[in-house]
């Protein structure tokens, strides 16, 4: 769009990270704006699960996580093999869900990014109902190649909004700190200010 901006219109599938199921289609616009401002997003997605069939996987996740005889602590997951211990299963799928709204912030219209390993992750016990993890995350930048580390601080409970707070270091661009929240599961991000843990 001349004076505003690149706009694009996509259509895609949402899928299950763990079976690869087809769990939506979504139809989305995208605009870039030439300044430097965050792109303008509208998306639309049709589910093919319900919304008590997603309460219930995430209350199963929760489960798993609330019956560990000892906080989740854990290393390089995936391993170089490609897998996961079971009992890393629950913490693995959070960061899955944590570290989209890190990729979604600092994603552009040149660059994209996949998590390619949780490097850590620690489970802090809380007096309250909710789960807590502390994540060093390692994101594949594309198409630079470069892998970039990241903090998580990500709390959640089922029917609640997944919280995450974060910073990011590269070589090239320094520390880098954002947060945020979204209303829906644990599929669904937390948005707030400020990246103090």
């Amino acid at each position: 769009i001349p004076e505003s901006g690149h706009k694009y219109y996509l259509q895609f599938t949402t899928e299950d990270y763990k079976s690869r199921e087809n769990v939506g289609s979504c139809l989305a616009t995208v605009l870039y704006p030439k300044t430097k401002s965050p792109p303008a997003v509208n998306i639309k997605c049709t589910y093919t699960k319900d919304q008590k069939q997603i309460q219930e996987e995430d209350n199963r996740v929760y489960q798993k996580i609330r019956h560990q005889t000892k906080p989740i602590i854990g290393n390089n997951i995936p391993d170089s093999y490609g897998n996961i211990e079971p009992a890393l299963e629950p913490a693995w799928a959070l960061a899955v869900a944590g570290s989209s709204y890190i990729m979604w912030e600092k994603s552009t219209e040149n660059l994209g990014y996949f998590m390619a390993q949780v490097k850590s992750v620690k489970q802090w016990i809380r007096k309250d109902d909710f789960t807590e993890f502390d994540y060093t995350v390692l994101l594949h930048e594309i198409p630079t190649q470069e892998i970039i580390s990241c903090h998580m601080r990500l709390t959640w409970l089922p029917g609640h909004p997944l919280k995450v707070k974060y910073f990011c270091a590269s070589e090239n661009q320094g520390l880098e700190y954002g947060s945020g929240m979204d209303s829906g599961s644990a599929a669904g991000i937390l948005h707030e200010r400020g990246a103090n843990f």
